[in-house]
């Protein structure tokens, strides 16, 4: 390459890093504005843009489950598909341990019941709640080769369809709940509450508290009260509250619910997430699930789940 067309291009990718993290300086600062803070906040003298930048740029609550790759542990799962109305149509109690030896990770079945049509003939899962929960905590086969190492990631559905895509969206927003998601119609750009033109339809809250014996700062996100019906249709994450360990500023439990109705597609959807620590791993411990979807060509799903992991080893 010319060395006067390298020099000129280097100086534009520069200049574009510098303009994006000056705009994310002065969206931060912006949001900064938008939040409330509690009087014991207030007294310690927190730096909002700061913080939030840490919330936006967090990555402690996606390595937690990428830790679940590289540890042994066992679980007991618990997985129920339900009609209109709350009537149990299918289920599947059991549980696993996961064992990791010489780099790979495999899983043993210790007890297990199902009911209804859980599985098909090829014991293939019937419902795409319990294909989430597998894509999640079970290993099929021997798995090798894999690390816990988050910086550089990042999920796009880029090149896959069908399930493989809704997969990985759906890891998108699982994972990084206040994000933008490509992809999705309607809902890509309505997710990423820290756009402060989104961040409008909001009450944000910074307080602090112990949990489990720990001091953390609680962030919440709650959608206003006094919305009107068309703003309404213009957010998808109804609340979400994210326990941050105030020295390491780790997640340690988060709750979140997200909903919308784009026609062609709707879901309601909530979650709760609690951490535990095992050595240097932050690892979860209790995951819980319910969620309605009806996607257009398909019926609709309401399932509910529930993961315990402990008796962790490496």
């Amino acid at each position: 390459m010319n060395k006067r067309i390298l020099v000129l291009f280097l100086s534009s990718f520069f200049i574009q890093v510098s303009y994006a993290q000056v705009q994310d300086s002065l969206d931060n600062e912006r949001l900064a504005k938008m939040i409330n803070l509690s009087e014991v906040v207030v007294r310690t003298d927190i730096n909002v843009p700061r913080f939030i930048d840490r919330v936006k740029n967090d990555t402690t609550f996606y390595k937690a489950f990428k830790n679940l790759h590289v540890l042994g542990f066992t679980s007991l799962n618990d997985i129920r598909i339900v009609d209109k109305k709350g009537k149990q149509k299918a289920a599947m109690q059991s549980k696993t341990r996961q064992s990791r030896a010489h780099g790979c990770r495999t899983m043993e079945t210790l007890s297990e019941t199902t009911q209804g049509d859980f599985y098909n003939k090829g014991r293939g899962y019937n419902y795409y709640t319990a294909e989430l929960y597998a894509g999640l905590f079970f290993t099929n086969g021997k798995i090798c080769g894999e690390d816990n190492i988050v910086k550089g990631t990042s999920f796009t559905a880029k090149g896959k369809s069908g399930t493989a895509k809704h997969k990985e969206q759906l890891k998108m927003l699982f994972f990084n709940p206040g994000k933008k998601i490509p992809g999705i119609p309607f809902i890509g750009e309505k997710i990423n509450i820290f756009d402060p033109d989104v961040a409008e339809f909001y009450d944000f809250m910074i307080d602090q508290a112990d949990y489990e014996g720990k001091s953390c700062y609680i962030f919440s996100v709650k959608t206003r009260e006094d919305l009107s019906g068309s703003e309404k249709n213009r957010i998808v994450i109804d609340n979400m509250i994210t326990w941050f360990d105030a020295k390491s500023m780790e997640v340690l439990a988060r709750n979140y619910s997200l909903s919308y109705d784009a026609g062609v597609y709707d879901f309601d959807v909530s979650m709760e997430v609690e951490m535990t620590k095992y050595g240097d791993y932050l690892v979860p411990k209790t995951l819980r699930y319910k969620g309605n979807w009806d996607v257009v060509f398909k019926k609709r799903e309401r399932g509910v789940f529930t993961a315990t992991l402990f008796d962790f080893t490496n």
